[in-house]
């Protein structure tokens, strides 16, 4: 019946509408090929030296992506809420094994067997070990999917909640920041003898489960029965205590209240309380409100926490690139510049409807002034400090603390000038972030973002050319004793485009109001 059941929602949603369709088929036929692909690359391996050293991790990142996704992709499988099987009369038990057998429909199962099939035949070797591949592969597979289903209901509750949609929001990014170093890793294998590199994690591997059943195969192999059957045990208790977890926690889900449908506690209401921690550390009047608002949107709105987050994590990820392949240089640290001084592009497209707010509390041009300096003093506040964190680090890493005072100075220039230009973008460019929408733009206003955005970076390049003539000016003249004074030059250049584009765009954004109301709450 839940196989029925898991068939019926795949067809249905494919008759919601041709583009979705179109994808799901593309889907599977790409899952397939790689799949397919990853089979024959493992069966190549066939009697390689290194060959465990590459099947065990394998397996075990199957685990760790099986048992991850349900975090991040709480939407992708509507049957991965049991909550909504609460009502029928069903027992945990019946319910463990019903869903477990749905689980085997899908996309990810079929790619899931297609890779631990390529990791058990890579390694069977002789009737014993195919006989015991027989029992692995399906072990292997159960306990991947048991381990998902036990961790998405252990977590069901926080997956459906705002936070869950956070982190859901979140996972692009995890998922860049992993494939730069599964690029690295996939470099440092194809080097000579690169896989020996392996060797050490399938020792720990060999007992870890799923892995333990893959490395039985080999362990049967070679004549090792008693390994083998060691390894066997451990993957069959693993998969039976994910199967009593998902049942417990099954259990508890579906017999305890939502902690929404309790009455409300009979208590008086608490006095509401001073502001205090950090909060309490800025500014008084409208610039301290202004700031706090700025950093708890950055904080718990889901699509600026991405661009915050993507800013800080790429910013110090791609030095960390760059001098593991060979090319370190401390002026890649004004990558963490650029990208933290685009957050203040588009500032009032994140206040979307509530911006009616700021435009009605706007009366003259010292109002919007204060305003558009707060916006850019709390982007400042994280990014200053992060800038030149990341800038004195990559200077002492590659090896150049000589070139400090003239990196951090072109790097806090350029911060300053991208918040300038961040001013003048918001200000004439504004567009609407979706707030029920998985895009960014609100439809007809991508180029608009996209021209903005573009705009505003070159703009900042452009003006940061006097900057980088006065580095070039002292290194080809041989004045480098006079480095140092790049850094009180850059950080006064940086704070004056500051300043003037405040004082020229207030004025300019009291005038425009009604027309930045309109375009951040389009859609």
């Amino acid at each position: 019946m839940f196989v029925r059941l898991k068939l019926a929602l795949l067809r249905n949603g494919l008759r919601q509408s041709t583009g979705r369709k179109a994808v799901f088929v593309t889907a599977i036929v790409l899952a397939l090929l790689f799949g397919v692909l990853q089979l024959l690359g493992l069966l190549l391996l066939r009697g390689h030296e290194h060959v465990e050293a590459v099947v065990l991790p394998v397996a075990a990142l199957l685990a760790l992506g099986w048992a991850v996704m349900p975090l991040f992709f709480p939407g992708g499988d509507e049957t991965l809420d049991p909550t909504r099987l609460a009502m029928l009369p069903l027992r945990p038990r019946s319910m463990v094994v019903a869903l477990l057998s749905a689980s085997l429909v899908g996309i990810g199962p079929v790619f899931t067997l297609l890779l631990l099939c390529g990791a058990v035949l890579a390694v069977a070797h002789g009737t014993p070990s195919v006989v015991v591949a027989l029992l692995a592969l399906p072990l292997a597979l159960l306990t991947c999917l048991a381990l998902a289903r036990a961790v998405a209901t252990a977590n069901i509750r926080l997956l459906t909640s705002r936070k869950g949609r956070d982190l859901a929001v979140l996972s692009g990014l995890l998922i860049a920041i992993g494939a730069q170093f599964l690029n690295i890793g996939m470099q440092k294998l194809a080097e000579p003898d690169g896989l020996s590199v392996l060797e050490p994690a399938a020792e720990v591997l060999r007992w870890l489960p799923p892995s333990s059943a893959v490395s039985a195969v080999h362990s049967t192999a070679e004549g090792s029965y008693a390994p083998a059957l060691a390894q066997l045990a451990i993957s069959a208790a693993a998969l039976a205590g994910a199967l009593w977890w998902w049942q417990r926690t099954l259990r508890r889900l579906m017999t305890s209240p939502d902690a929404s449908t309790l009455p409300a506690a009979e208590e008086a209401p608490k006095p509401r309380r001073r502001v205090a921690g950090l909060a309490a550390l800025l500014p008084a009047g409208r610039t301290g409100a202004v700031m706090e608002r700025t950093l708890r949107y950055a904080w718990r709105d889901p699509k600026t926490k991405v661009g915050w987050a993507s800013g800080l994590g790429v910013g110090i990820l791609l030095p960390v690139v760059m001098a593991i392949q060979g090319n370190a240089s401390p002026y890649q640290s004004c990558w963490a510049a650029g990208l933290l001084g685009v957050q203040l592009y588009n500032q009032f497209g994140q206040d979307s409807s509530g911006f009616w707010l700021v435009a009605s509390t706007t009366a003259s041009a010292r109002d919007a002034y204060v305003e558009l300096r707060a916006r850019m003093l709390a982007v400042a506040l994280v990014a200053v400090p992060y800038v030149t964190a990341i800038t004195v680090t990559s200077a002492f890493l590659t090896g150049s603390p000589g070139m400090l005072p003239e990196v951090l100075g072109l790097a806090l220039g350029l911060l300053g000038v991208l918040l300038a230009t961040g001013v003048a973008s918001s200000v004439y460019a504004p567009y609407s972030i979706p707030q029920e929408s998985g895009k960014n733009v609100a439809p007809g206003q991508g180029s608009l973002a996209a021209i903005s955005i573009l705009l505003g970076m070159l703009a900042g390049a452009v003006l940061c050319a006097p900057l980088i003539a006065a580095i070039v000016w002292l290194r080809t003249t041989g004045a480098h004793e006079l480095l140092w004074l790049v850094l009180p030059f850059g950080v006064g250049y940086g704070f004056v485009a500051c300043v003037l584009a405040l004082r020229l765009f207030a004025p300019r954004l009291v005038t425009r109001l009604p027309e930045v109301l309109t375009a951040v709450t389009r859609g």
